[in-house]
């Protein structure tokens, strides 16, 4: 019976080699297909959210463009205590911000910085134009020259002429106010750096002072470096020496502090630098685009506090921003010939050819000559200040780059 039943049975059955494996691989390489498809859609979904929500302007609507691939961005910062509607922000927000009353501020653009992006790959350049500079201020595209003022109020005195114009033909509604008078503001304002630097602006990235703050809790916090410690009961700042990672109210803090800094309003463009440089490293290194979570506070954050000129991807830079992190770009902070005074301001006096011919001299071939023509550096109403006021008399270099990319300042 055993002898019949070893006869009839059938031989084992040895396994198949390599069927196994080739089934996990394929199974792996539709997961990963998947992942991919589910990757790309998050990605899509998120680009279409970010380009559908955040603020858009035409400020820059058929304005001259850089050539030979090269990119210039203009970066703003605003010094008001609104959102983009013209609502207050409310009073727990301003407590956070250290920043006083919603009345104060204005729409000053304190924070103007060009950065320079080569279409070539090359090293990008970063320049801050300090914000008492007094300059020819434009009144927007078509609307006549405000005369010589500093720098950063060219905003806030095109934004409320418009208003009063549009208030005179009889327009009430309080957000078309708003939102026409900020465009008149960023028009002027852009017009006035490019005919100050001499060179085409493609993009610009306006941020309202709570984006500061926002920007940095959204990127969990922005690494500084200081050489020493400081202390500063009217920003706030309030920090030991040495490298450290700054919360969102901390970081708005460390960009507002002058008081107590050698050349006031100069270092703190050095602060503003060090700020910059530190955010587009905490992007590169904190996994930004791969954390879903993360890349969905980044957004948030940019649809709250950023406008930007109409049809500018957003994203595709901020991805490109990562290769402009770890002393990838260099700073300088554009020269004063020295401090004066005018209508009881203090002012920094600019010779306007010399930062022409710097700033062609640094960005080359593709920097524009067709701006309008400068005006003398020293208007007629500007004076020396008190006792002949320390001058900077040339560009002063960005703050020095550690070892781990992140600029030291004071």
């Amino acid at each position: 019976m055993s002898a019949h039943r070893r006869k009839t049975s059938h031989p084992a059955r040895r396994p198949r080699r390599g069927r196994r494996p080739r089934r996990i691989a394929r199974t792996l390489l539709v997961t990963a297909c998947a992942l991919a498809v589910m990757a790309a859609a998050g990605a899509w979904y998120v680009y279409r959210d970010l380009a559908g929500s955040i603020g858009s302007s035409k400020a820059l609507q058929g304005a001259e463009k850089s050539k030979y691939g090269d990119t210039n961005i203009l970066l703003m910062g605003l010094d008001s205590r609104r959102d983009q509607n013209g609502e207050k922000l409310p009073e727990e927000v301003l407590d956070k911000l250290h920043a006083g009353s919603s009345d104060i501020g204005g729409y000053n653009a304190n924070t103007l910085i060009l950065l320079h992006v080569p279409g070539d790959g090359s090293r990008a350049k970063a320049f801050s134009v300090p914000r008492d500079d007094f300059v020819e201020v434009s009144g927007g595209p078509g609307a006549p020259a405000q005369g010589k003022d500093k720098i950063k109020k060219a905003y806030g005195l095109a934004k409320a002429k418009e208003e009063e114009r549009l208030s005179a033909r009889g327009v009430k509604d309080r957000r078309q106010l708003e939102r026409e008078g900020r465009e008149a503001g960023r028009k002027a304002q852009i017009e006035t750096v490019r005919n100050f630097l001499g060179v085409p602006i493609d993009h610009f990235a306006e941020l309202n002072l709570a984006g500061f703050h926002h920007l940095a809790d959204a990127l969990g916090g922005v690494p500084v470096c200081l050489k020493k410690p400081v202390q500063d009961k009217y920003s706030g700042a309030d920090f030991p020496a040495g490298r450290q990672t700054l919360n969102g109210q901390q970081s708005l803090a460390f960009v507002r502090q002058r008081h107590g800094l050698d050349m006031g309003d100069l270092d703190r463009t050095k602060r503003q630098q060090a700020f910059l440089a530190g955010a587009t490293q905490k992007l590169n290194s904190a996994g930004t685009f791969t954390d879903p979570v993360k890349l969905m506070k980044l957004v948030d954050a940019a649809k709250q506090d950023v406008v930007t000129d109409e049809g500018w991807d957003l994203m595709s830079f901020v991805k490109q921003a990562k290769n402009l992190s770890g002393g990838k770009v260099a700073f300088t902070t554009l020269p004063v010939e020295r401090f004066g005074r005018n209508h009881g301001e203090d002012i920094n006096v600019v010779d306007d050819m010399k930062i022409k011919r710097l700033i062609a001299e640094q960005i080359g071939p593709g920097a524009s000559a067709s701006a309008s023509a400068p005006s003398p550096g020293d208007g007629p109403e500007a004076s020396p200040g008190p006792g002949g006021a320390a001058p900077a008399p040339a560009a002063s270099g960005g703050p020095a780059i550690d070892g781990g990319g992140i600029p030291c300042v004071d």
